[in-house]
């Protein structure tokens, strides 16, 4: 399965192809629309889950499978599941979403064995979509915390996308991205919180923050 063709001419403003200025292997792919990438949305300000949803509107539009796969978040009430259940029904063939997680925020302090039972099962699903070749994209929310938390193996996640079909997009997000998956990503984003309404006391609000 190839990725949709972009109108992109990978000749102009792109380096040659065996141009590396980051050092890393295979960083640099002269078939920019055939090839898939790692990316890490991180830090401690807020987007990132926001980014990957955009991403994944993006990828819609362009006729993509994608797959999201929310790690610790459970129950109905996310803006963007009432969004997708009014989508059309080609739209609803292109997306799928997992949820992984209870219905509410993981910590260390407050993790249990139900937890691990609802990342654990995400994590199955994820692995086998992954080298299935169906999806063009596959995000998985909150993979980050779910690594950090240690209910997602990390040599298990390298290992992963080290080996994922060459046409397969890839993107974590959460805090606390492990520095072997800094290592190993092609994109990673780090959202730096400057200033947040948070700060003088407002709430989560739907439609923003969920």
């Amino acid at each position: 399965m190839s990725l949709p063709t972009t109108d992109q001419n990978p000749s102009e403003n792109s380096p040659e192809p065996d141009a590396n200025p980051t050092g890393t292997p295979g960083l640099v792919n002269p078939s920019f629309s055939e090839r898939g990438y790692i990316q890490i949305y991180t830090g401690d300000g807020k987007g990132k889950t926001t980014a990957s949803l955009g991403l994944t509107f993006r990828a819609i539009g362009r006729g993509w499978n994608v797959l999201v796969i929310l790690f610790t978040k459970g129950g109905d009430d996310y803006g963007e599941l009432y969004t997708a259940r009014q989508f059309s029904p080609q739209i609803s063939k292109q997306l799928t979403i997992v949820q992984a997680g209870l219905n509410r925020i993981v910590f260390t302090h407050n993790m249990n064995e139900n937890d691990s039972i609802e990342i654990t099962n995400g994590w199955e699903i994820a692995k086998r979509a992954i080298q299935s070749g169906k999806y063009h994209l596959i995000v998985m929310d909150e993979a980050n915390i779910a690594i950090d938390l240690g209910m997602i193996p990390l040599q298990e996640m390298k290992d992963a996308l080290l080996n994922k079909p060459e046409h397969v997009e890839v993107v974590l997000t959460g805090r606390r991205a492990h520095p072997e998956m800094i290592e190993i990503a092609h994109l990673v984003t780090e959202m730096r919180p400057i200033k947040h309404y948070w700060d003088i006391g407002v709430k989560a609000r739907k439609g923003i923050e969920y």
